[in-house]
């Protein structure tokens, strides 16, 4: 069957033509860039494609690489492009290929294409090797191409009866590339060709364009961070945007870049963006379904625009049952939808950098039969918990949709908020609406089993095993593989006071702090050995070391940072002013009188650790709380009755 290729096709193209979805030949195909760690899904796929008379490179979407490894695009393949853009990539043209239609699997290389004047030279090496080409002495043509020739012939006074011995005057000829003429002003540079880019969806966003630009909503924006790391101080921000199609993109900006967009850039919004580059997205703090990550630069633009035909959603949803959640690995971020049926009141807490925050915890229940627990932190818990407490007090449980929670396993499963966090009150979608009609329908009596800690008859946990102290040493908890985890309701009798805390790195290694012990050099600077760094001023963390005692004995148990804080009642810092800088012995006793013979429920870890030749087992605090009398007296009732 004779094909047509689309004349002059490869030199529209690179005159900026993305309107004439030509007909191509597919000449060779060949994998770049490919590592061991890239994944073969993420390979780069580079094509050769002809128009009959030029031949140049393309790069293939990566959303269609599967037409690749299926065969349905091959070496001869004719296709048609469907979608492409042609950028500038130093100084040589390189199609992008977007979409295209396979028209004809196989065929033989169709004319005598030559690389394109605008294209690299590394295509000559191919297309001089021999079969890739027709013999010098024998041109192919396509039937409607010589057609064309002959009807053209006479008035060009060519003799139409014998077209074969008149060959050289139907041999095609290739039409230059076209150069647009530069553009100068009377005065000042030369100015570069400032028409608007095309606008692409963001799923066919690459590296290899030169001029882009996506219309995309804004539906997350993160805080301003600042750092310090080798290269000095500096600050960040991020916010993602979700465009028509579906598909969603996260845009960092650093430095000055943060001053020009932090305040134009609002949740919400529609935007056209432009002029920024492309980068492997960091997924250890990106949880975006994308491979790259859009850096803005001080010549790139982001434009507000009306949202006139709301075709791209407010927000995207990929919710997850909480029965799903109790499987899913640690620090996974995903989205969560439920009926909040308990809201706890907000409580301070003192971060590991000295800062102040807040903390509030809430439950939340679905029709998969299971609860888990929502920590809501910082402004989430005034802005967003007060709300929900408020409703809950009143009797009314709204639904509550959480966008981008992070999963901790930490006292069994449960999800909290981080700074891309959304939360979401009785939002209106089918899933918020199907929710609260299973809800008032019966689902509010329906007992749900928490993945965190749920109240049991009686207050206890899901997740808790109540022990005595005797019990721990007699059933030789902590002894095996895996360490014991218990919950013993117990007094506090002594607190070694000589060695209460200890100096540590303040730096940060990513978004944690490194809290290993520091030690103070000559120059009184702190220096670290795990960062390899030296610190003006040093962090002060609790290693407590406590007694407990019940009715069945007593034991000692070590209490780190949170738990040191929740004991203690102050900031390890404010113990060691006193102590050690102020020498006010007097009120750092009373401090410490004041935390004595106190009740608490004590959770702990117990593993048996070695230290020198010898094994000893290790009981660490990993959380404090008060004695809630009411659950706990409910507690006892219940096992009178079972006994």
């Amino acid at each position: 069957m004779p094909v047509s290729l689309t004349p002059n096709a490869i030199a529209a193209i690179n005159a900026g033509d993305v309107n004439l979805k030509p007909l191509l030949q597919v000449l060779d195909i060949k994998v770049i860039g490919r590592s061991q760690e890239t994944p073969r899904s993420q390979d780069r796929y580079r094509l050769l494609i002809s128009d009959g008379a030029s031949a140049q490179h393309a790069m293939l979407a990566v959303q269609l690489n599967d037409r690749v490894t299926s065969r349905q695009v091959d070496k001869g393949s004719i296709v048609q492009l469907v979608d492409y853009i042609c950028s500038d990539v130093k100084g040589r043209k390189l199609i992008v290929v977007l979409n295209m239609e396979t028209i004809i699997p196989h065929s033989e290389t169709i004319g005598n294409p030559a690389m394109s004047t605008e294209s690299d030279t590394e295509g000559q090496k191919l297309l001089s090797a021999p079969g890739n080409i027709p013999p010098p002495n024998r041109v192919v043509f396509n039937e409607p191409a010589i057609q064309h020739s002959v009807n053209r012939a006479p008035q060009r006074g060519v003799n139409i009866q014998n077209p074969v011995d008149s060959t050289p005057s139907f041999r095609p000829s290739v039409q230059p590339s076209y150069q647009p003429p530069l553009s100068y002003r009377n005065h000042g540079p030369i100015m570069k060709n400032e028409a608007p880019a095309r606008i692409i969806p963001i799923a066919a966003l690459n590296p290899y364009q030169g001029r882009w630009a996506i219309k995309a909503r804004v539906t997350a924006k993160g805080e301003i961070r600042r750092y310090n790391n080798a290269r000095g101080d500096g600050k960040v921000f991020s916010f993602d945007l979700l465009d028509s199609d579906g598909g969603e993109i996260r845009v960092t900006c650093f430095n000055a870049v943060v001053d020009r967009f932090y305040d134009v850039t609002e949740v919400g919004k529609v935007y056209l963006i432009s002029k920024g580059s492309l980068k492997p997205a960091q997924k250890n703090f990106n949880h975006l379904k994308n491979e790259w990550e859009i850096f803005l630069e001080s010549t790139s633009t982001v434009e507000l625009c009306p949202d006139e035909d709301g075709s791209i959603p407010r927000q995207q949803f990929s919710f997850r049952p909480i029965s799903d959640i109790e499987n899913v690995e640690n620090n996974s971020i995903l989205d969560v939808i439920g009926v909040v049926t308990s809201v706890n009141p907000s409580v301070p807490i003192l971060r590991k950098n000295g800062m102040e925050t807040h903390r509030r915890i809430l439950n939340l229940k679905d029709e998969s039969g299971k609860a888990v627990e929502v920590t809501l932190w910082g402004d989430f818990c005034n802005r967003d918990g007060r709300q929900l407490e408020e409703m809950v007090d009143s009797a009314f449980y709204p639904v509550l949709a959480v966008k981008a929670g992070k999963v901790s396993d930490f006292s069994g499963k449960s999800v909290g908020t981080i700074s891309s966090t959304q939360l979401f009150i009785n939002p209106d979608f089918p899933e918020a609406h199907k929710l609260r009609n299973w809800f008032d329908h019966g689902g509010k009596e329906t007992a749900s089993l928490s993945i965190s800690r749920d109240a049991l008859p009686g207050g206890g946990s899901r997740n808790e095993i109540r022990k005595s102290v005797s019990q721990i040493k007699e059933e030789g908890l902590g002894r095996s593989d895996k360490p014991d985890w218990v919950t013993v309701k117990a007094t506090i009798s002594f607190i070694k006071t000589d060695s209460f805390c200890y100096t540590a790195c303040p730096l940060m290694i990513g978004d944690k702090q490194c809290n290993k012990k520091v030690t103070q050099s000559g120059t009184n600077r702190w220096v670290c050995d795990r960062c390899n760094q030296e610190s003006e001023e040093c962090d002060y963390r609790y290693l407590l070391q406590v007694q407990i005692q019940d009715h069945t004995g007593l034991t000692w148990v070590t209490a780190f940072q949170e738990s040191g804080e929740e004991i203690m009642g102050c900031p390890a810092k404010q113990l060691y002013t006193l102590k050690h800088e102020l020498q006010n012995d007097e009120e750092f006793a009373e401090i410490v009188r004041n935390r004595l013979f106190h009740q608490y429920m004590l959770k702990l870890k117990i593993k048996e650790e070695s230290y020198g030749d010898e094994q000893r087992v290790k009981m660490t605090v990993v959380k404090v709380d008060k004695v809630n009398y009411t659950s706990e007296s409910k507690y006892l009732l219940d096992l009178l009755v079972r006994t």
